[in-house]
C-alpha cells in the first residue's frame, strides 16, 4: 500500500506535516507492505533533504498512492479523484465555509477521512494537535500580560525552535504577585499546565486561590465541575455536565473577581453556559485584564472574544464598556489573545507528536483489518456518498451542489 504525504497548499501556510523523516523511518521498518512517498515542499517544517537522507522518497507521484495525508483542508483544485484522504476538513459540524469542499470530495469520490472524527471505541480522540495549542497557548498568554503592562517583551513563540526553548524564555520572565486561572484539563489544559510548572509557578488549590493573597505569582487550574453548578442546586459532576450541559449555570464570576491573566483552554459543548458573558466583563469586580482563549469560539463562552487573532498580530484589546475593540495597552482594555491556529507557531514539535499517534493507532488499522474498527468510525464518505454515521449533513451538502 502506498501512503503519499501532501504538500500543504491552505493559505496561511502551515508548516506542519503528519509524519516527521523519523516517523516515516519507523512506519516503513514497521510496516513492510508500506512505502511513503513525500510531496515535496518549500514551506515544509522538515525539507525534503530531511526525508532523503532518511531514505524516504521524495517525488511528485501522489496520484500514484492509495491513501494522501495532510494537515489543513485540500483546495478544491487539488484533490485527487477516487484516493482516500486524511485531513482536518472542518466540515462535520457543518461549517458553512467548507461546504464546497466537501461537495467537492463527494462528486470526485473521494473516500475522505477526518483527523477529528479518528476515535477510539469509547468515542475519544486519537489523534490531535492539543497539547500544542495548549502549550503555545500559555507562551502566548504570559507574553501578552509582558505587553499589556509593558513589563517584559517575549519573543514570538514562531521564531523559537521547539518547547523547551519556549520554557527558557519563560523562566527569564520575572511576573508580580498575580493570579493566573486555567480552565481545562484535557489535552489542551494540561498543554498549558506543562508550561506553568516549567516556568517555577506556585499551583495553588481552589479554596486558596479565591480566598488567600500570596507573596508570588500562582495558578489554579480548574475543570467543569468547578466553574459550573446545576440550577436545581444538585451537587453536580464532571459526568454529569457532560451529560446534562443544559441543567448547569456558570459558577465562573467567583474567579473573575480574584484573577488576573485568564488561560482558556477548557472544551465547550453545545448547550453548556458561557463562563462568562459581555454583561458579567462589564461589572465593576470584574478583575481579568488579560485573556489567552485558545478555545477560541467567537462571541462565545468567553465573552470578551470578539474574533480571532493571528500569529503576525496575535493580541488585541476589548473595552468591556463599548463592547468594542480598542489596543490592548488602553487602561479600560482587557489584552486578549484569540490566535486560533496556535500549533502552526511549533511545528517541528507539533508534527512529531501528532505523528506519533497516528502511527500508533491509524496505520495498523490498513494492516489489521481495521480490527477497531479506527477506520471505519472516520470514514466521512465513500463511493461518492456520505457514509451512514455522518448522513446527518446530506441536507448540507445538498444545495449548489458542485460540478465534476
Amino acid at each position: 500500500m502506498k501512503f503519499g504525504i501532501i504538500r500543504e497548499r491552505k493559505n496561511p501556510p502551515d508548516r506542519r506535516v503528519v509524519f516527521s523523516p523519523e516517523a516515516c523511518k519507523k512506519l516503513s521498518a514497521t510496516f513492510t507492505d508500506a512505502q511513503l512517498i513525500i510531496e515535496p515542499s518549500p514551506i515544509r517544517v522538515f525539507s525534503d533533504a530531511e526525508y532523503t537522507t532518511a531514505g524516504i522518497e521524495v517525488a511528485d507521484k501522489m496520484e500514484e498512492c492509495d491513501v494522501l495525508i495532510g494537515v489543513k483542508e485540500v483546495p478544491i483544485a487539488n484533490l485527487i479523484p477516487n484516493k482516500k484522504y486524511f485531513f482536518f476538513s472542518h466540515t462535520f459540524k457543518k461549517q458553512p465555509y467548507n461546504k464546497a469542499l466537501l461537495q467537492a470530495i463527494l462528486t470526485k469520490h473521494i473516500e475522505l477521512f477526518d483527523h477529528e472524527v479518528i476515535t477510539g471505541v469509547k468515542g475519544q480522540r486519537l489523534v490531535a494537535f492539543g497539547r500544542y495549542a495548549g502549550i503555545v497557548g500559555a507562551y502566548n498568554g504570559i507574553r501578552a500580560y509582558g505587553l499589556k503592562f509593558n513589563l517584559f517583551v517575549l519573543p514570538k513563540a514562531e521564531t523559537l525552535v521547539d518547547q523547551q526553548a519556549l520554557i527558557a524564555e519563560l523562566r527569564k520572565v520575572e511576573l508580580p504577585n498575580i493570579k493566573i486561572l486555567l480552565t481545562g484539563k484535557g489535552r489542551v489544559g494540561n498543554g498549558a499546565e506543562e508550561m506553568l510548572s516549567a516556568m517555577g509557578l506556585k499551583k495553588v488549590t481552589v479554596a486558596d486561590y479565591l480566598n488567600n493573597e500570596f507573596t508570588q505569582p500562582v495558578y489554579c487550574q480548574i475543570d467543569a465541575a468547578e466553574y459550573n453548578k446545576r440550577q436545581d442546586g444538585v451537587r453536580g459532576s464532571k459526568s454529569d455536565f457532560f451529560n446534562n450541559p443544559e441543567a448547569y449555570k456558570s459558577n465562573f464570576f467567583r474567579f473573575a473577581k480574584v484573577t488576573d491573566l485568564f488561560i482558556a483552554g477548557h472544551f465547550f459543548g453545545e448547550g453548556a453556559p458561557y463562563l462568562y458573558t459581555r454583561e458579567d466583563a462589564k461589572k465593576s469586580d470584574f478583575k481579568i485584564k488579560v485573556v489567552a482563549d485558545i478555545s477560541c469560539d467567537i462571541d462565545g463562552p468567553v465573552g470578551t472574544t470578539i474574533r480571532a487573532s493571528t500569529i503576525a498580530d496575535p493580541v488585541y484589546g476589548y473595552d468591556p464598556i463599548t463592547e468594542s475593540e480598542v489596543h490592548f495597552r488602553e487602561p479600560n482594555a482587557i489584552a486578549v489573545m484569540a490566535v486560533d491556529n496556535l500549533p502552526c507557531e511549533l511545528p517541528r514539535d507539533a508534527s512529531v507528536g501528532f505523528g506519533e499517534s497516528f502511527l500508533k493507532y491509524v496505520i495498523p488499522a490498513f494492516f489489521n483489518g481495521d480490527k477497531d474498527g479506527i477506520l471505519e468510525r472516520a470514514r466521512m464518505t465513500k463511493d461518492g456518498k456520505l457514509t451512514q454515521k455522518y448522513a446527518y449533513l446530506q441536507d448540507y451538502v445538498d444545495h449548489d451542489t458542485v460540478a465534476n
